[in-house]
């Protein structure tokens, strides 16, 4: 442990006094993929009626290809993909109401996927709550799920995960900026359908020469445990502690919180507009999106000088993991990971890595291949406590920021 922390503070004190200037170029990956656009499907948008109940998909991150009565009290809300082959993600979200109040049965059917969220409910859409277990449960096959459920002529909102949409981040970023006047923000290019791609950057004084970190989320639009780990580190950043206000000192924080806002907002499974998975696309750019971000982020630090130490990208998974490069992939500030993930189980967060080398364009390869930075994909459990998972991220956060500024001291 301390001939590594030695180690690491030395070569980050070199990293710290050199500049590189970068560009977003097309890079080589083993295994490429095609991403160039592809036709989807766009659910109608629309209010269902039928035997005086509704069921609407007339809203933001909705999901609803078809609504249909199966007998005298089963219902039927049927969940296809924006395009196909796509990741089993099936994401649903709609809204029920009734003439008059009852209990139904309803099923989600999702032809020949299988069942993946455990669905939430919601009066507000704001405050969420999982379904009781004895009302829910996955049929035989798999690719069907069925929920007991109350309604009357209030909405009640039925969801794979929380609805985080656009105007979402907006807000959350709005009030952000209202406590931290200092931050920057804006958009870094427009999406297929039009939609601004936000961004943040966030930094004590000026940000020349000093040090980045980017942090990338909501690339995938279910990934909502991943969007929430994501606000808690980024608000950790931005705390009041001694350490956080070090930090935006020394170092310049990029923030890409909503890459596809297309996908969030149509209720897509994984793709954007374009029918791809935008982490694939960061060999070619050929998505609006990718090439936005990626010409952002070259462009912000080649300007200011910057060199990008640490690119975390937030994602979901069916449990909490940190995908991280092998040994043979030495960052910048290698061996970073190892110092950050030994301080994690000293915690008690009991980090679960699974290194692999370079494969697809994923975040992950570029931010190496383009900066030679530290690469994490912080995958969050879809069902993991909201609470944990903000306080786990948090702690990770703090756990960043201990060794950066330490080191970046150490170098002085």
């Amino acid at each position: 442990m301390i001939r590594n922390t030695i180690a690491f503070f030395i070569l980050v004190s070199l990293v710290f006094s050199a500049c590189k200037t970068t560009y977003p170029v097309k890079h080589q990956f083993p295994k490429p993929v095609n991403t160039s656009s592809v036709k989807i499907s766009e659910q109608e948008k629309k209010v269902y009626s039928i035997n005086g109940i509704q069921a609407s998909n007339d809203f933001p991150a909705a999901r609803m290809n078809d609504f249909q009565r199966l007998n005298d009290s089963t219902y039927q809300v049927t969940i296809l993909p924006e395009n196909e082959p796509i990741n089993e993600s099936p994401h649903y979200a709609f809204s029920l109401s009734s003439d008059t109040k009852r209990s139904i049965h309803l099923e989600i059917y999702y032809g020949r996927y299988k069942h993946r969220y455990y669905p939430k409910i919601s009066h507000d859409l704001k405050n969420w709550t999982p379904i009781d277990s004895l009302r829910f449960d996955t049929l035989m096959a798999g690719n069907r799920a069925h929920l007991i459920l109350d309604i009357d002529d209030k909405p009640l909102y039925v969801a794979a995960q929380e609805i985080r949409d656009s105007k979402h981040t907006d807000a959350w970023i709005g009030n952000l900026k209202q406590s931290h006047p200092q931050i920057k923000s804006g958009s870094v290019g427009l999406s297929h359908k039009g939609r601004p791609i936000p961004y943040m950057d966030i930094v004590e004084g000026e940000a020349k020469d000093k040090p980045a970190i980017l942090i990338f989320s909501r690339t995938h639009p279910p990934e909502i445990s991943g969007y929430m780990a994501m606000e808690a580190y980024v608000e950790e950043l931005l705390g009041d502690s001694k350490l956080s206000r070090a930090f935006r000192e020394k170092f310049r924080i990029l923030v890409y919180p909503l890459i596809n806002p297309d996908g969030v907002d149509m209720g897509h499974w994984r793709h954007n507009v374009g029918g791809t998975d935008l982490n694939r696309d960061w060999a070619e750019f050929q998505q609006p999106e990718t090439e936005a971000v990626a010409r952002h982020v070259s462009e912000s630090v080649s300007a200011d000088n910057n060199t990008v130490l640490l690119g975390m990208d937030f994602h979901s998974t069916q449990e909490d993991v940190i995908y991280t490069h092998t040994a043979n992939r030495q960052s910048v500030i290698s061996p970073y990971k190892d110092l950050w993930l030994e301080a994690l189980s000293k915690a008690d967060l009991h980090p679960n890595e699974e290194p692999y080398d370079l494969s697809t364009p994923m975040t992950k390869g570029w931010f190496y291949l383009e900066f030679g930075a530290e690469a994490i994909i912080y995958e969050v459990g879809d069902e993991t406590d909201r609470e944990y998972l903000k306080y786990k991220s948090r702690t990770a956060a703090q756990e960043m920021m201990k060794l950066l500024v330490l080191s970046h001291t150490t170098s002085k």
